[in-house]
């Protein structure tokens, strides 16, 4: 009734685990990630313990494989359970219960594992593992990639409806974030009920990464930066918030530059009263703050 991956990134050390199915809100139930530990995705008829379990159990310093043994010697019927494990250092371990539906498999690789039951057709670990080892950039897209690389083949038999994905980074000091990596170094993205799942998360996942370009420190110090993060941001996620925030917040307060913010914000405050009477609410600006001049209540 799933496919997933889990995985790791052995560049920045962040693990993940993507997954998608045609039951709601499977992010609440297949996707553990402990930063600098490992990431589980327990799915067929999922013992949702097994993911708590495993990670307490790699935290001691087991391997995913020897969690693996572990987990399943507890178990009242490994025959119905599908399991993947990733530990911190690439080692994998997967599961597939005899009595899991068919189509079921799974596949690993260099820092990875792909499994998936209830499928439509066969083959469905293989493209997950083929594109995902094929591809390039974070380990967020790279696991988006892979579940896109599953749907194609065909996917869960019965459709789409929710989509999981959660990547942790380790443990890092202050100032270490990477420009479009939420503040707290974790992508905690979910889809609960939709006929697009991959569609909507994709564009969810582009959403979070245009609002954290302008945060970063090149888009609040000078105005050639700030331009260049606007861009950038508005090629993921062209939205109202966006272009609001960037003027108010990028172009007004952290820069000083009202013609600049003014020219941006004409167009979405003309048009649209509530963006202006926002405008005027925020307890960021000054009472006559130059801004608020300029584009005065009617």
């Amino acid at each position: 009734m799933t496919y997933s991956i889990v995985a790791l990134d052995r560049e920045t050390g962040e693990l993940g685990v993507g997954v998608q199915t045609h039951r709601p809100t499977v992010g609440a139930v297949v996707p553990w990630v402990e930063p600098g530990i490992g990431a589980v995705a327990t799915q067929s008829r999922a013992n949702v313990a097994f993911g708590r379990q495993a990670l307490e159990l790699m935290k001691t310093g087991l391997s995913a494989q020897s969690a693996m043994h572990a987990i399943l010697a507890g178990d009242s019927d490994p025959s119905i359970r599908q399991v993947g494990i990733i530990d911190s250092s690439g080692g994998t371990a997967s599961h597939t219960g005899d009595n899991c539906i068919t189509e079921f498999g799974s596949v690993q690789g260099d820092g990875f594992s792909a499994q998936a039951n209830m499928m439509l057709n066969p083959g469905v670990p293989e493209a997950m593992a083929e594109i995902f080892t094929a591809s390039k950039g974070a380990l967020v897209d790279r696991i988006l990639d892979a579940l896109d690389a599953a749907e194609a083949v065909g996917g869960d038999i019965r459709g789409r409806q929710s989509v999981g994905i959660y990547v942790a980074a380790p443990p890092a000091g202050p100032g270490s974030e990477s420009v479009g990596v939420p503040p707290s170094g974790i992508w905690d993205l979910r889809i609960d009920n939709s006929p697009e799942t991959l569609v909507d998360v994709r564009n969810l996942k582009n959403t979070i990464q245009a609002e954290m370009l302008l945060r970063s420190d090149g888009a609040n110090a000078s105005l050639a930066g700030a331009n260049s993060a606007y861009a950038a941001a508005l090629a993921l996620a062209p939205t109202d918030e966006l272009t609001f925030w960037f003027g108010v917040r990028n172009l007004v307060i952290s820069l000083d530059d009202n013609d600049s913010a003014e020219e941006v914000l004409k167009p979405l405050l003309s048009q649209k009263s509530n963006w202006l009477e926002l405008l005027h609410r925020l307890r960021e600006l000054p009472q006559g703050a130059e801004i608020l001049n300029r584009f005065p209540r009617p």
